[in-house]
């Protein structure tokens, strides 16, 4: 688990993940930017123009609602943030240390701000099954999506250790019933 945070943004709750990825900014800004990368990895397909002010839909996945929202930063190849219905989604993608290889690294910050602080330990449980799908994709190991059931099995681990630390629970769980 990389322990996503809980987080005050001036009132708001959020959910924040740092990584330190083995790529270049430049091919994790791509991955975290580009539809076409994003579909490897995110939970739904993003379509977008890429500029600030530009409608956000999200849609194809069999248990989140299609969403509509709109582009808050564009800034290659450093931040990217739009609106998810309620909540914001905000990238930043910056140069990190060298791997112990000597390899180039780049730093990821997530942050899901959430509409809904009882959002926090299941958005968080889903970014963790994400961002291994993302892992996958930058080390060109075929990533299977974050729909597959072994994800699901996966995000019902974190959900539980998100829940079993103290992060805020509750909200409906998209393709379950009322089960939380």
């Amino acid at each position: 688990m990389r322990h996503g945070t809980l987080v005050d943004l001036d009132g708001r709750v959020g959910v924040r993940f740092t990584l330190e990825l083995p790529a270049t900014a430049d091919r994790v800004w791509r991955a975290v930017s580009e539809p076409a990368d994003m579909r490897t990895w995110f939970p739904q397909t993003v379509t977008y123009h890429p500029h600030v002010g530009s409608a956000v839909e999200l849609t194809d996945d069999p248990n989140l609602p299609s969403a509509k929202g709109e582009v808050l930063a564009y800034d290659p190849p450093r931040s990217f943030a739009f609106t998810w219905g309620e909540d914001e989604l905000w990238f930043e993608v910056s140069d990190g240390e060298t791997t112990d290889d000597g390899e180039p690294a780049a730093r990821l910050v997530l942050t899901d701000v959430l509409d809904l602080r009882d959002s926090a330990a299941r958005n968080a449980a889903g970014w963790e099954v994400c961002l291994d799908e993302l892992e996958a994709h930058l080390a060109d190991d075929d990533p299977t999506g974050p729909h597959t059931p072994e994800a699901k099995e996966c995000w019902r681990a974190y959900y539980e250790q998100y829940v079993d630390v103290g992060m805020p629970a509750g909200a409906p769980i998209p393709g379950e019933d009322d089960e939380t």
